[in-house]
């Protein structure tokens, strides 16, 4: 299981950031960084929520409460699909088969335009 620390690694190494950018970025020093990576020190929950703000992911992937660092974190698509969520299930039925035949179209689209 990935620690803290394996993940703030690993988002960082995806960023190709070094320590020191992203002490830099945190408004701290390197070795503060190092200590997270070596899960030495955890840090607030004010500085893990800039830290994930940073590596675009989330404090609960920081955590390990999540699996995919790539979370939804478009405020607007949050927001439709919790309105969605929210209504009947044939509504929220056709509603997913229309938006399957667009995201169908728009590969479609796309393997054709890549030719």
């Amino acid at each position: 299981m990935a620690t803290f620390g394996k993940r703030v690694r690993e988002c960082r190494d995806a960023k190709s950031l070094s320590q020191q950018e992203l002490a830099k970025m945190m408004s701290t020093s390197y070795t503060v960084i190092g200590k997270y990576e070596r899960d030495e020190m955890m840090p607030s929950i004010e500085v893990a929520k800039k830290l994930a703000k940073l590596m675009d992911t989330t404090v609960g992937y920081l955590l390990g409460k999540a699996t995919d660092s790539n979370v939804l974190k478009d405020p607007i698509m949050l927001q439709r699909l919790n309105e969605i969520n929210g209504l009947p299930d044939e509504d929220k039925h056709c509603i997913l088969y229309t938006i399957d035949g667009l995201l169908q179209n728009a590969r479609t689209k796309k393997a054709f335009s890549n030719k």
